[in-house]
């Protein structure tokens, strides 16, 4: 899909999207509870899809009304019969592995785009040490448990999503088990979440010390009706036109919410003072947009960036082709990118989304300014399936099409 913009200015107010985040531990404290409970808040996005297509296939039904999912029934120590298809989402993938170690029979999971070229040795090594069956062929990864309950020793600067898929199933085993994290501990706020979603579900863990986690054994998940909250990460690209003459307010969002992304606010206060130094390893989401609004602005350092060369795309390296497109020259370094400020020139060639979402919307600001072509803008309906018609009602001419 290609989206053709023409310079202007955003104005109005616009309610934040539901968390992405929040949505997959929320859906999968409800299917693992047997229901019959309801999770209001689910966009229609490839990634929330995802993780309701890998429910199905531990047998929990499911319908959806809207934005509202009603799920039941289901048995976690059940093996999939089928290929549990991941499709493009690495939340899903790496929340569902532990689980599927629950079983005692050989399970499938598969994905598409990179899905499956991305790191997962922290599991691979897990079950090396427990002569579990791990084993990637191709784009299938297949496993065999049963997992058994112990004490589960990983590096604490991996991403959070191994620690969460651990603490979603470890509480279903008979007994206790032990989390311990070499420092540093990277993303610990989504691991906050993971924990204020399962607690919601009356499932608990402890830190006995800033690294470790004990996880108490035979707890069950108890169905209960929930609410997303708004995605603080995807608001972000909404509130960003701010920084470009704009005038957007941003609805819908918790103030005291755990979203680590939040802290976009202060950055982008630093944004707007001079050329900062901002560290990124806590909230790697806002690298692209981050990026794209220092090229728009005075500049900036961003450090702790290694992770971005593992998301959706190498997202350091691919904001880097496209700003230079823009006529900004950005150096792309193993854990820091420095981005020059300047004056911003219109494409003369399609900017490109490298079939990443948060590439494609933070390509959007800048091209909402130059005007432009961008192609590959269909990325957006991995986590934001609306975000074209939400900047049009605030006044930015995008037109979308299939082919050109």
């Amino acid at each position: 899909m290609y989206a053709e913009f023409r310079p202007g200015r955003a104005a109005g107010a616009v309610e934040a999207p539901p968390s992405k985040s929040m949505g997959h531990r929320m859906l999968l404290c409800a299917g693992l509870s047997g229901g019959p409970c309801t999770v209001r808040g689910i966009a229609s996005s490839q990634d929330m899809l995802a993780t309701l297509d890998c429910l199905s296939a531990l047998g929990v039904r499911w319908e959806r009304t809207g934005d509202t999912v009603t799920l039941s029934g289901g048995d976690v120590f059940s093996t999939p019969k089928e290929v549990v298809d991941c499709r493009e989402s690495g939340s899903t993938l790496r929340f569902f592995v532990p689980l599927l170690l629950l079983g005692r029979e050989k399970a499938a999971l598969t994905g598409h785009g990179r899905l499956m070229e991305r790191p997962m040795e922290v599991y691979a090594g897990l079950c090396r040490e427990r002569s579990l069956l791990f084993r990637q062929e191709g784009d299938r990864l297949w496993l065999r448990g049963p997992l058994q309950p112990g004490l589960f020793q990983l590096a604490g600067d991996v991403s959070s999503q191994f620690i969460t898929g651990l603490l979603f199933a470890l509480p279903l085993l008979e007994a206790g088990s032990v989390v311990s994290l070499r420092p540093p501990v990277a993303s610990r706020p989504y691991i906050e979440m993971t924990r204020q979603a399962q607690a919601l579900y009356g499932v608990t863990s402890a830190w006995t010390d800033e690294n470790t986690l004990r996880i108490p054994g035979g707890q069950r998940y108890r169905p209960v009706d929930s609410v997303v909250e708004g995605d603080w990460s995807n608001a972000a690209f909404l509130e960003g036109f701010c920084l470009l003459s704009g005038d957007v307010q941003v609805t819908g969002l918790k103030t005291d919410s755990l979203q680590g992304d939040k802290i976009y606010k202060e950055y982008y206060k630093r944004l707007q003072q001079g050329c900062p130094t901002l560290d990124i390893d806590q909230c790697p989401d806002l690298g692209p947009v981050l990026m794209a609004l220092a090229a728009a602005g005075q500049g900036a350092t961003l450090t702790g960036t290694r992770r971005l060369r593992i998301k959706e795309s190498d997202r350091g390296a691919a904001m880097a082709e496209e700003l230079a497109k823009l006529g900004v020259a950005c150096r792309v370094e193993k854990n820091t990118i420095f981005v020059p400020g300047g004056q911003l020139t219109a494409p003369a060639r399609p900017l490109c989304g490298h079939n990443d979402h948060r590439v494609v919307m933070a390509l959007s600001l800048l091209l909402s300014r130059t005007g432009g072509i961008l192609e590959g803008a269909q990325a957006v309906r991995k986590s934001f399936p609306d975000f074209f018609e939400r900047i049009r009602t605030l006044g930015i001419e995008v037109n979308t099409y299939e082919d050109r």
